[in-house]
This record gives structure tokens, sequence and C-alpha cells, in this order.
């Protein structure tokens, strides 16, 4: 028996209010935030619009921009959405946060644990795993090349020296920071992050490359201090 409540599809609207019509018409800058969602998501769920749905995404979250944080379960926690559907969004978002990280400064000097913890901003939105990146800098401290080294699980990540200064020499550094994030927000260093640092800085010594930070990046309002890094040379360990 076919279900008497179908979802209400793009097509099923009138066509004035189609946004499909509308982004043939008059382009995507004229749609609304709802309407994009709903073009994405193309149906919505028994006796519900698809653009109901889509509004009910930007209002739970309180604007698109904060979807880019939301997760797989935040997503398939409303009604009408199921793991295709929360796929696709989660994947649109990540499209998002890459496309927002490569259009900031392209070459930014990276002097100060400030400078890391903003240009790292567009990568940790929305993150709840550790990673672990080396910011290969010129002679000026200027960003040569941004590489990912590990990516943990929810509570611990791991890297090298080996891999952390084969990157750097790959790219011709001078001069390298490292940054890894604190999914909790806190950016105070584990035991673990001292030996680290550690093991860095001597292997900096043995091959002459200048490690010159390691940053913890968190989040200011989990961080005691307000300021949502750590930086292990204003710590003195460098």
């Amino acid at each position: 028996m076919s279900d008497p409540y179908p979802p209400l599809r793009l097509k099923d609207l009138a066509v004035g209010e189609r946004p499909q019509e509308r982004l043939e018409k008059h382009g995507a800058a004229a749609l609304s935030d709802t309407e994009l969602l709903a073009l994405l998501l193309r149906s919505g769920r028994r006796g519900v619009n698809v653009l109901a749905v889509a509004q009910q995404l930007v209002t739970e979250a309180g604007s698109l921009a904060a979807l880019v944080q939301w997760q797989d379960a935040d997503f398939r926690r409303l009604k009408g959405i199921g793991p295709v559907k929360a796929a696709q969004l989660i994947t649109v978002m990540e499209i998002a946060r890459r496309v927002l990280a490569s259009e900031h400064d392209a070459a930014p000097v990276l002097n100060r644990a400030e400078s890391v913890l903003a240009h790292f901003q567009p990568l940790l939105a929305g993150l709840t795993v550790e990673k672990f990146w080396v910011a290969c800098l010129n002679r000026k401290n200027r960003l040569l090349k941004l590489v990912e080294i590990t990516s943990g699980t929810a509570t611990s990540t791991l890297a090298h020296p080996r891999e952390v200064f084969r990157e750097a020499i790959r790219h011709g550094a001078t001069a390298i920071i490292c940054a890894h994030n604190h999914p909790s927000g806190d950016p105070a260093p584990s035991a673990a992050d001292l030996q680290l640092t550690r093991q860095l800085r001597e292997a900096a010594k043995a091959i002459d490359l200048e490690l010159t930070d390691h940053v913890i990046l968190g989040r200011p309002g989990a961080d005691p201090r307000g300021l949502g890094y750590y930086s292990f040379r204003a710590a003195g360990m460098l």
C-alpha cells in the first residue's frame, strides 16, 4: 500500500514557491538560508513541507553558520533527516569549513600564539577529535605550508618528530610551529603533550631547524585563563 502521507517534495510546491525555479530565475544569492537548505534536503517528512524541515534546522542551530559545528547525531535527531540526508549535510558543512580555511590569509605571518589561534579558527569549528598540524614557515615566519600530521580519537592523537620534521624539510621550511587541538576546549597540556614537546625540541636541535612554538588550541570559554590556547614558548619550554 502506498504511503497516504508521502514526503512533500520541492516539485509538489507551487511553481512560484519552488526554490529551484527561484534559483534559476534570480540566482543563488536571492535564496534564503531556508531555501538553500531545502534544495539540499529535496523532501520533507510525512505531512511536513521540506521548507518547514529546512527552517527547523536553521531555528534549532540558531543560524546557518552554526550548522557547520553540527555532527551526524545533531542532524539525525530532527524528524525527516535520516542517515543519507545527514551524510549529505555533513559533507556540505565540511566543504564549507575547508573553503573558509583556504580563503583565510594564504600566507600569514605566524609569530605569536594569538596569530596561530586566529589562523586555525576555521579549522577548529565543530572539530570533535584531536588533530596535529605542522606549520612550515620561511625566514620571515610566513606560512609556506600547513600539513595535518595525524587525526586521532575524541581523547587522543599521536605525532612523532620523524613525521613532523620530514614535512618541514620537504617543504623547505626554516622554522616550524606545531599545533594541536583539545576537543574539550581546555588547552592545558597533558603529560603526553609535555613529553612530545620535549622530543620535538631535541629533534629540532639535532637537525638545526627552529621550533618556534608548540601551541595547544582550545576555546577561551573553556580555558581557566580565558586565552583559548597554550603556548609552550610562552611557558618557557622552548
